[in-house]
């Protein structure tokens, strides 16, 4: 469990990185869904086939190896005859699952992604920015306050802090947040940022050649 000095620390980093731009950053709606329903969105039959890499992260002390955290991006195509036809989806998750060490965490990411595509992810609910697998079928356990975009860079920043524990965890990751593009994947470079040392962590990603 977090300590109360952690919480604080997370409070007051949240609060910075929150500030960085907000006079331009635009909130981005948000919609909590489910596995493999969020699926029927991409594909009529509610499966899709997906393209994953990961970017590590080089955290300090670990007592696991150093690939041991990372950040997971995957991408898939709309199918024809869907609300996503001739879109690309894009997932991203941040797992410590196989990590431990002595307690540096994690608070959200940055992408560069581009120009976002609202779709209806959820039966019922309005075309949304972003969702979040946070309503079972799927891995995770932590999922996002707030996603905000500034031009081209989206803020995505955690509910709480993701942290190293003293031995691997299946609960230290995040739920799948995603989200669509009228483009198809490129290489490039992401941003993780934690309270701790370092404050922030670069990794390889992929995101839309917008």
């Amino acid at each position: 469990m977090m300590s109360s000095t952690k919480a604080r620390l997370w409070l007051g980093a949240a609060a910075i990185w929150a500030t960085v731009g907000s006079a331009q950053a635009t909130p981005l709606t948000i919609v909590e869904v489910s596995f493999p329903a969020v699926n029927c969105t991409f594909n009529a039959a509610c499966r899709i086939t997906v393209s994953d890499s990961v970017g590590h992260i080089s955290m300090p002390y670990l007592s696991t190896a150093s690939n041991t955290a990372w950040l997971q991006s995957r991408s898939f195509t709309g199918a024809p005859g869907t609300p996503a036809a001739g879109k690309t989806g894009y997932m991203y998750r941040i797992s410590l699952t196989q990590a431990a060490g002595f307690g540096e965490c994690l608070l959200g990411f940055v992408i560069d992604f581009g120009p976002i595509t609202k779709l209806p992810y959820k039966a019922g609910s309005p075309p949304a920015d972003v969702f979040v697998g946070s309503l079972g079928g799927g891995l995770g356990t932590i999922g996002l306050v707030s996603a905000e975009q500034n031009g081209n860079i989206i803020t995505f920043s955690l509910k709480k802090p993701l942290c190293i524990g003293p031995s691997p965890s299946s609960a230290a990751t995040t739920f799948f947040i995603g989200l669509a593009s009228n483009k198809t994947p490129k290489a490039i470079t992401a941003t993780i940022f934690a309270f701790g040392s370092p404050p922030v962590y670069s990794m390889p990603a992929r995101a839309p050649a917008y």
